[in-house]
This record gives structure tokens, C-alpha cells and sequence, in this order.
């Protein structure tokens, strides 16, 4: 019994040694950067600034404050940075010039110079978009990839934290031309609720890393622009811009005034070279409460009144050897809650980003095992304990937090050593 008992603690012993050596191994493998993307005349904060390591897939974004953390490999030290946002000239920068902290990059605004467009681009919006959307073959991913997404959503009541969900997903992304849908796989995830700040309101809203995945409007076309819904959308030329150094038409579109569904309004920014789109930002018209509260609540108590007060989404497009993949998405969903017998109203806001930070080609075409997938409208479990260790997500990037994200992350961390 004793002997058992002594070899079972050797082998513990043994196997402890061994992952202290890997992890030690591991962490001195990854080097990491924090620092802020700016306007060098201004000094104003740069939000979603493309971070990508030049010659790798490795890449992170800048969160609303402009700051960034990214986590490189050593092997990769030799190499430099891309920085690029949308209006402003790209910059390169080598990774030996970024400091462990404070590494301020400063970018200039790129002056609109109108370049010498094609005879052959169309002469109206809709056109435009038309070919844009018709151009998945030419312009985007046509191989299946595995891709490393960082994804975060927060319930909010008011201006107070009700919830914050993190995770690192697997996306089996599907080819552009392709029908199948893309699949997501968990790899490690961190979620708290504070139930008490939700006044027991059973609400079930459409969200979760699928829908920040819908929002590819290249890929999924028919939640905006399906072969209908199209030709009831108004279409219009804005001020042109640039992206990487390189000319991009800017193209409104917004529904028909004899329409009164909810359909959607926004801007389409679309390279004007090879018509590829780069990004989208809109918003769905919510003013038809009824429909549109449809769109988005599943489930909800029967004495309370719920519809959406905004719906905002985003999308932007990354480009390595001449094609264009899905890079990062976000989207907010502000709700406002009537209950029959209460005075006062209740405002949720919900907000979502999802961005990859790594991808390589899928050459098994392997997909994941299918108890480790998402499923479509699955939400995440609730699991604390990941906030309590603060080197939780590894050798993964993410989204540097917000400040208001960060006090939240240190109070659950708080009360998981209390209890």
C-alpha cells in the first residue's frame, strides 16, 4: 500500500516537473508587446488598427482606446509589423523597435489622391456592389482554412456590467465560393454573470460567435443583400478613401422609402482596383418595434414589452497575396425592456467583436469532432475561474480590454479569491 502510494506521488512529482519545464519552456517561446496606435497630429486614439507580422498570419486589432497587445513567437523577431487603418497611410515597422510596453505607433492620413480608375468600373453604386458581390472566385479565400479567433461579448444594464463572456475559437472557414457553412470549435472560454443585475429576466437574444460570423456579408450575402432584398435598397457614391495605400469607393445604401420592413442602412467601402469589399459598417432601421424585435429576441417573459433601440455591425477584410479574408466583426444590440407593472424601463446593451489572430490552410479538410462544436444559438457556459489567472489565454492573442473591461475583469478576480 505504502509502496503504491509512494510510486503514485513519484509519477505526480515527475509529471509536475515535467509541465513546470513546458510551461517555462512555452512562455520564454512567446514575446509580448502592448501599445497604442494614434493619429500623429492629433495624438487621438486609433480603434480597430490591423496589427499583422509580415510574412505570418499572426495578427491582433486595436480595441476602441487605440491599444493593442500582440504575442509573436521568437522565431519570428526577424520580422516586422504591418499597421494599417482605414484613411491612413500603412506603416511597417520592425519588431525589434517595439517595446514590451508603451510602444506608440503613429500613423498619418492618407490625402485621397484620385488615381487613374478603370474605364470599365461601373458608372452607378448598385452596379458596383452587384459585381462586387459577384467577384467571391477572384477577390477571396477559395481554400478551406483554420482560423484562430479571439471572441468577447458583454451584457450591460444601463452603464453597469451584467456579463462578460471570452474565448478562443477553431473557425473551419469554408471557401468564399463555397455553400457550406463554417464551422466553430471552443478551445478554452472564461464567463461570469451577475444574475442579480438582470431582475431574473429570462431574456434569450440572438448573439454568440455565429452572428458575429454572419455578418461576412461576402460569405453570407443573403442576410443583407440576397438576390430580392437588393433592388429595394437605394445606392450612392460617397467621398472616396484609402486603405493600404490604395484607392477605395465608398457607397451608401440604405432601403427604399416605399419599404417598410427592416432592411438595413450603412457604407460599403469597395477597392476600386479589383472591387473587392474591404469593409461595411450599418446599422437595421429598428423603427418598426414589432418586426424588428422579432429579428432578435427569441424568447422573453410574457408581462414584459422588448425591442431594439439600435443595431449596429461591422466587418473588415484582411488581404495577403491578393486575396481578401474575414479579419474582425463586431456588433451592438441596445434593447429597450417594458415590464406591465414597473415604472421605470430597462436598457440591455449587448456588444460582440470577434478577430482572427492566426490561420493556415485546412489541408485534412478536417472540420472538428462534432461533440466539440458550437452549435448555431448555443450560448456560453458560465465558467469564473479562468478570470482569476492572469495568464489564462496563453500563447493566444486577443483584444486588448477596454479600461471598463479590465475594472471588470479585476472585481470577479476579487470576489473568486473571496469565496
Amino acid at each position: 500500500m505504502n509502496n503504491k502510494y509512494f510510486t503514485a506521488n513519484k509519477l505526480y512529482i515527475l509529471i509536475s516537473f515535467f509541465l513546470l519545464i513546458f510551461s517555462f519552456g512555452f512562455a520564454q517561446n512567446i514575446v509580448e508587446f502592448k501599445g497604442k496606435v494614434v493619429d500623429t497630429d492629433t495624438n487621438n486614439a486609433l480603434a480597430l488598427a490591423d496589427l499583422i507580422v509580415i510574412g505570418t498570419n499572426i495578427s491582433t486589432i486595436t480595441n476602441s482606446e487605440g491599444e493593442f497587445l500582440l504575442k509573436v513567437p521568437t522565431e519570428y523577431m526577424d520580422k516586422s509589423v504591418l499597421v494599417s487603418y482605414l484613411g491612413y497611410k500603412k506603416l511597417q515597422i520592425p519588431l525589434s523597435k517595439f517595446k514590451e510596453y508603451n510602444t506608440k505607433i503613429e500613423l498619418v492620413i492618407a490625402a485621397t489622391v484620385l488615381a487613374q480608375v478603370d474605364v470599365n468600373a461601373p458608372k452607378d453604386a448598385l452596379s458596383l456592389v452587384k459585381k462586387t458581390l459577384s467577384l467571391k472566385a477572384e477577390n477571396y479565400l477559395n481554400n478551406e482554412t483554420v482560423m484562430t479567433s479571439f471572441y468577447r461579448e458583454t451584457i450591460k444594464k444601463g452603464n453597469r456590467n451584467a456579463s462578460l463572456s471570452e474565448a478562443v475559437l477553431k473557425i473551419y472557414k469554408q471557401p468564399y465560393t463555397s455553400g457550406r457553412k463554417d464551422v466553430i470549435e471552443l478551445v478554452k472560454a472564461r464567463k461570469n454573470t451577475d444574475y442579480s443585475r438582470l431582475d431574473t429576466l429570462a431574456l434569450k437574444l440572438q448573439g454568440g460567435p455565429y452572428s458575429a460570423l454572419s455578418t461576412d456579408l461576402i460569405k453570407y450575402p443573403e442576410f443583407v443583400f440576397n438576390d430580392t432584398d437588393i433592388n429595394d435598397y437605394n445606392f450612392s457614391f460617397n467621398k472616396s478613401t484609402q486603405i493600404n495605400n490604395k484607392l477605395v469607393f465608398v457607397v451608401n445604401f440604405k432601403q427604399k422609402e416605399n419599404i417598410y420592413r427592416p432592411m438595413y442602412y450603412g457604407k460599403l467601402y469597395i477597392d476600386a482596383e479589383n472591387y473587392a469589399l474591404t469593409s461595411a459598417i450599418y446599422n437595421l432601421n429598428v423603427s418598426n418595434r414589432e418586426l424588428s424585435s422579432q429579428l432578435f429576441v427569441r424568447k422573453k417573459p410574457n408581462k414584459a414589452t422588448v425591442y431594439p433601440t439600435n443595431a449596429s455591425f461591422r466587418v473588415n477584410y484582411r488581404v495577403k497575396d491578393g486575396k481578401w479574408y474575414y479579419g474582425y466583426s463586431n456588433i451592438e444590440l441596445s434593447f429597450k425592456v417594458k415590464w406591465e407593472n414597473k415604472w421605470f424601463n430597462s436598457r440591455y446593451t449587448l456588444q460582440s467583436e470577434m478577430a482572427i489572430t492566426d490561420w493556415n490552410r485546412n489541408i485534412t479538410e478536417d472540420v472538428g469532432k462534432p461533440k466539440n462544436r458550437l452549435k448555431r444559438y448555443s450560448i456560453l457556459a458560465d465558467e469564473a475561474s479562468g478570470f482569476a489567472d492572469s495568464e489564462f489565454w496563453g500563447e493566444y492573442n486577443i483584444i486588448e480590454p477596454e479600461k471598463s473591461i479590465e475594472s471588470a475583469i479585476k472585481k470577479i478576480s476579487r470576489q473568486l479569491e473571496k469565496s
